[in-house]
């Protein structure tokens, strides 16, 4: 009777040690999990310095690896093979039965952004981390996911490498005429080299072309103080005067800042020269994305949806506004006001290295708030805290709408750009945004 009870009681410890290690518990992926590697993403990107442009396409890729095996998974959702006229079927999993699609999902968006950004070891880092989480957790399920996201990744690495990103690294630097006032010059304190000249040749995504929504020519260029070109110019120096005799109190100053979004801002001071870094307009989008799905309570599968969509429009937006920015070839407001109205002015923002029109954050987020009110409707209340990283203080909207509008106008309280920048560059950015919504099927 005693060796009855001994034994009982040994077994049932030893049940109660295997039930509490569940080595085969289900691994569960949330919008959590999917969020915190992007937040882990963005810091490298920021560190990186990634240019606008180049920063639209990492975020691309990624989602849209992840999003197609949420499709090939969950009958709510269309794969975008065929929607996507270049863009095939991915491979199916077949003989990996223990197969947890969106761990796979997560994987396969983790490994692609490794293969994007510059500084991996980050990333590799916190991919082992969670590795180590999943595989303890259910061994089976953890190898089965991770062996099918490899093969996604590797289809869809081919599919990316053929959108002529790597051919433009060799293509030449943007030649500057110099005996030309109306075209663009570089602009202090670096003077860089006009970024990305060659962008109109990424093959896009919904596009027919870059040059698809093509807006009319900017004002025609005139320092006659009648014509539309001169007041837009003096438009722009009056308003930032006025900023800055009012200060940093100003809210045209504080939404300036907040729709700043240069990647990289050069600082003098005396002898020494520095950068600070901050997130592009693209990242900018996609944090609110972020917002929008927390507030939402979307879950994993429609979060991948919202991202894999918004980032499709921010990256065909920037394909449209490059093409653009190339051949208007326009010279911008501080060159003029330096050499027309005041040689010590400088504008709130410091001058992005590239043509004026049309403004880009105005295409990119006419482009984004079209998308996203498609995916979380008009009247989205949303408080965006995009900027606290950089100690800008929360900013509240009701719309997608009203936060581009702000964007766009930003970029005149910043003194780099003009107002038809502005206006043309969100209603191109809106154009791109609706082809979107039109041509590519996400949900059944």
């Amino acid at each position: 009777m005693k060796r009855n009870t001994f034994f009982t009681g040994v077994m049932i410890t030893i049940f109660f040690m295997v039930s509490c290690s569940k080595p085969n518990e289900h691994i569960d992926i949330t919008t959590d999990d999917f969020h915190n590697v992007l937040d882990e993403l963005i810091d490298i990107m920021v560190h990186d310095i990634f240019s606008p442009p180049v920063a639209s396409r990492v975020f691309a890729y990624p989602d849209i690896t992840a999003y197609e095996i949420i499709a090939h998974n969950n009958p709510n959702y269309n794969s975008l093979s065929g929607q996507i006229e270049h863009l095939g079927e991915i491979p199916k999993s077949e003989g990996l039965e223990n197969m947890n699609y969106r761990l796979a999902a997560l994987m396969a968006y983790i490994n692609m952004n490794k293969r994007l950004i510059f500084s991996e070891e980050p990333l590799q880092m916190y991919q082992d981390s969670l590795y180590k989480i999943w595989q303890d957790k259910n061994p089976n399920e953890f190898e089965d996911s991770k062996a099918y996201a490899q093969k996604v990744e590797e289809f869809m690495v081919e599919w990316m490498n053929k959108d002529n990103y790597l051919q433009t690294r060799t293509m030449p630097k943007f030649r500057v005429v110099t005996d030309d006032e109306s075209r663009w010059q570089p602009t202090p304190p670096s003077y860089m080299d006009g970024l990305e000249p060659s962008w109109n040749k990424i093959r896009p995504f919904v596009l027919d072309s870059a040059s698809q929504f093509k807006p009319v020519p900017p004002p025609k260029f005139s320092m006659d103080e009648n014509s539309r070109f001169f007041k837009e110019l003096k438009e722009v120096y009056d308003i930032t005067n006025t900023m800055v005799e009012i200060g940093d109190e100003s809210d045209k100053v504080q939404i300036a800042k907040f729709w700043d979004c240069n990647p990289y801002v050069s600082v003098n001071r005396g002898h020494f020269m520095f950068a600070t870094k901050k997130i592009t307009p693209g990242a900018h989008w996609i944090l609110i994305t972020k917002i929008a799905c927390e507030n939402s309570h979307a879950d994993f599968d429609k979060t991948i949806y919202a991202h894999t969509k918004t980032a499709i429009g921010i990256a065909d937006a920037f394909i449209s506004c490059w093409d653009e920015k190339y051949r208007s070839n326009l010279v911008r407001p501080e060159t003029l006001i330096n050499k027309y109205f005041d040689d010590e002015w400088k504008p709130t923002l410091q001058t992005p290295p590239f043509p004026e029109y049309t403004s880009g954050h105005s295409v990119v987020s006419g482009a984004a708030a079209t998308v996203l009110t498609d995916i979380f409707g008009d009247e989205f209340y949303f408080l965006d805290d995009s900027e606290l990283r950089y100690g800008l203080p929360i900013r509240t909207y009701h719309s997608f709408n009203q936060a581009a509008q702000e964007a766009a106008i930003s970029r005149m309280y910043g003194g780099i750009h003009y107002r038809a920048a502005v206006e043309e560059g969100i209603g191109q950015g809106k154009s791109v945004g609706k082809l979107v919504n039109d041509r590519l099927t996400f949900i059944n």
